[in-house]
């Protein structure tokens, strides 16, 4: 099995923030062979605008803590869809109506897509 790299690393603890504060339909999506841009998108929906926050506030602070600052973030004006931009890994929180209408996984389709549930 191939060693994983750190951008995979951050995606997959980016996932387990996101389920601590009950993310929903969690999906990475490896976007390495797709482009140069970021490696992975890491998505979930959210119920609220309220849960939007806090999902990316947590990940905010937990990411930093190990020394992970984040690049970038937008979206904390209206909370529909907060991005959180790591350069090699963009974390997307929708509500989940927003998260329909984007469509992001239908847009990258051709990205290896790996669905994250609760143990």
């Amino acid at each position: 099995m191939a060693k994983k790299t750190e951008s995979e690393k951050l995606a997959k603890y980016i996932t387990d923030l996101m389920l601590q504060k009950k993310g929903e339909d969690i999906k990475i999506m490896d976007l390495r062979k797709l482009t140069g841009v970021t490696d992975f998108f890491v998505i979930c929906s959210a119920s609220s605008d309220t849960q939007n926050k806090a999902i990316a506030d947590f990940i905010i602070g937990e990411t930093k803590q190990l020394g992970q600052k984040a690049w970038h973030n937008e979206g904390y004006g209206n909370l529909s869809w907060v991005l959180i931009d790591f350069v090699d890994v963009v974390v997307h929180i929708f509500l989940t109506e927003t998260r329909r209408f984007y469509n992001l996984e239908g847009l990258w389709g051709d990205a290896e897509i790996t669905m994250i549930k609760d143990k």
